[in-house]
């Protein structure tokens, strides 16, 4: 099952996904769950399942997509975890690297990334994301499997030259990362670390790897993790980006307004955006 969170007609909800349109939720079972994050905080997939052989209520062409969970309580970022990325930035430390991203960073598929104004060096980075369903703390990765949702694809745009000597001033400036299309069930992917994952830039393949490369595997990552913070539905954990990277490229490719920005995940979804400018100190698009 693959569920989406968007606004249509001025009014958010979500939905499953089919190629034919959206089976809207939130007109169903709005009321109990008014969103994707609530229905999975009320442990309620199989009560959405029951809806998946409806007809679809909304055209793709017809709604905005919104990020799959557009409020998480935590985005947890892995950075420097898959080996050919690791070479690229000379990285030895041998623990998980982390920092966080704000909700606000976040926009949907099929929406505007937007560059920041002051910036030069805008990155791309495809990702998997683990969605969280189900609490818990000090979970061993032998269970951790049975904290996941789902999973979906996330273009993690870092501003490269607001990095400095950490990463959250360069990966949280607003509507600068992209989350999904949809959330694609965990009973869907019986194996995380089986799915190749690319991103193109204005079509070209700019990053290729599978997700066997990642060094910290999604168990793992879920055990380190919920080892300091408690881990809750809604939750998000960004997987980290392969290599390929535009800063080390020779000569260094960032993205420009204009510029179209695909992530695509075996099995789990194909995330497309376009870049533009801010136009001003606010961050707002020109």
């Amino acid at each position: 099952m693959k569920l989406a969170s968007y606004s249509h007609g001025g009014q958010k909800s979500y939905g499953i996904y089919t190629p034919n349109g959206i089976i809207d939720l939130g007109d169903r079972i709005g009321a109990r769950y008014p969103t994707l994050k609530s229905l999975l905080e009320g442990d309620a997939l199989a009560l959405a399942r029951e809806f998946i052989r409806c007809q679809p209520d909304i055209s793709l062409d017809d709604l905005t997509y919104l990020p799959v969970i557009e409020q998480p309580g935590k985005i947890l970022c892995v950075g420097m975890n898959y080996a050919e990325k690791r070479k690229e930035f000379n990285e030895q430390n041998p623990a998980p690297t982390l920092f966080v991203r704000f909700a606000d960073s976040q926009t949907g598929h099929d929406t505007d990334v937007i560059k920041p104004w002051l910036t030069k060096e805008f990155d791309y980075e495809g990702e998997l994301a683990v969605i969280i369903g189900k609490s818990g703390e000090n979970i061993g990765r032998e269970q951790a499997f049975e904290y996941v949702a789902g999973y979906s694809c996330y273009m993690d745009g870092s501003v490269r030259d607001w990095q400095h000597s950490w990463y959250t001033a360069g990966k949280n400036w607003r509507k600068t990362g992209s989350f999904g299309p949809f959330l694609t069930t965990v009973d869907e992917i019986p194996d995380p670390h089986a799915l190749s994952i690319r991103t193109y830039l204005n079509g070209h393949l700019v990053q290729d790897d599978h997700t066997s490369s990642m060094i910290y595997k999604v168990a793992e990552l879920i055990e380190y993790i919920s080892t300091f913070t408690f881990l809750r539905p809604g939750d998000v954990i960004i997987t980290g980006s392969p290599g390929g990277v535009g800063k080390k490229r020779n000569p260094p490719l960032f993205m420009k307004p204009g510029d179209c920005i695909e992530v695509e995940i075996e099995n789990i979804g194909h995330l497309r955006n376009s870049i533009v400018e801010a136009s001003s100190r606010c961050n707002i698009p020109a």
